[in-house]
């Protein structure tokens, strides 16, 4: 039991990290060659819906990073409600519902 806490904690991490890491990238790669923006609404959608919401939400302040996205910007909060909901359910429940029998 103790291991499958151990690994849904380095999952939220890594996730997480992978978060803060996309919108780093997409930062920096936020004009391409015709000087038009690029768009990665979904990249960053599904990465929030996967658990890494919190850090997107966090970093797109900290860069000061597509800060006027309303659909971002109302999106990112509710999804990041529901994975810490999600978590708390998953630790409560002992994560009883992964057990098949």
């Amino acid at each position: 039991m103790v291991l499958l806490y151990v690994i849904f904690i380095v999952y939220i991490l890594a996730v997480n990290v992978f978060a803060i890491i996309l919108v780093k990238s997409q930062k920096d790669e936020a004009i391409d060659e015709n000087g038009k923006a690029k768009s990665g609404d979904g990249k960053l959608i599904l990465t929030a819906m996967l658990g890494g919401a919190i850090a997107i939400y966090v970093s797109m302040f900290v860069m000061r990073y597509r800060l006027k996205n309303l659909l971002l910007m109302l999106i990112m909060p509710v999804i990041a409600v529901l994975n810490v909901y999600f978590c708390i359910v998953a630790f409560r429940s002992g994560f009883t519902f992964f057990v098949v029998a």
